[in-house]
This record gives structure tokens, sequence and C-alpha cells, in this order.
């Protein structure tokens, strides 16, 4: 039971935010997707069951994730040059046109 809390708890830091862009709401208009910034390391899977785990009360059903590795631009702030960090973008198609619902997520906290 303890490995299931942690792997719950592993879950719940997965999804970073969504991402929000004119392409995310196009795709989530079209196609029924929604795209998150999530954890560098996480697999297809691992995101998958943490949009069902934090969806659990809509019975959101996920058919497919794409994944892809944005890298940082290079910024000059006057005369030095720095870098953005890295990120990982996933996009999340749902089954059944079933719409994921952001009103209830302003206090997640993993237990």
């Amino acid at each position: 039971m303890s490995n299931q809390n942690t792997n719950q708890g592993h879950l719940l830091k997965i999804i970073l935010a969504p991402h929000i862009s004119e392409k995310s709401t196009y795709l989530g208009e079209k196609n029924n997707q929604t795209i998150f910034r999530v954890a560098r390391d996480a697999t297809k899977l691992e995101i998958k069951r943490a949009v069902e785990l934090l969806w659990k009360e809509q019975k959101i059903e996920v058919k497919k994730v794409q994944t892809i590795n944005v890298k940082g631009k290079q910024k000059r702030f006057g005369r030095f040059v720095g870098k953005r960090s890295d990120w990982k973008k996933a996009i999340v198609s749902i089954k059944n046109e079933q719409e994921l619902n952001f009103t209830n997520f302003a206090n997640i906290e993993a237990k």
C-alpha cells in the first residue's frame, strides 16, 4: 500500500502545467487534444496514468500520448549570452469526446 501512495505521489509530480498557445487551443477544439508541460524524465505511460489519476472523478480515458523534447532558446542579456532550460511537451488525446475540466485544481497536493 505504501508503494501505491509513493507511485501516486510520483504521478502527481509528472504534469507540471497546461501549455497555452494558439496551436494548443486549435488542437483542443479540432482534435480533442490537450498539451501539457511535463517532467523531462516522464514516459508516455506515466503521463497517461497521471492524466487519468488527476481526472479520475470525470472518468477520463486517454487514447494516445505524443511527446516532444523542446530545446531551450538562446537569449542575450546585453553582452551576456544565456540559454533557457530544455523542457518536455506532451500532447494528450482524450477518448469519447470527453473534456478536461481545470477548475478543481487550485489546491492539489501530493499526499
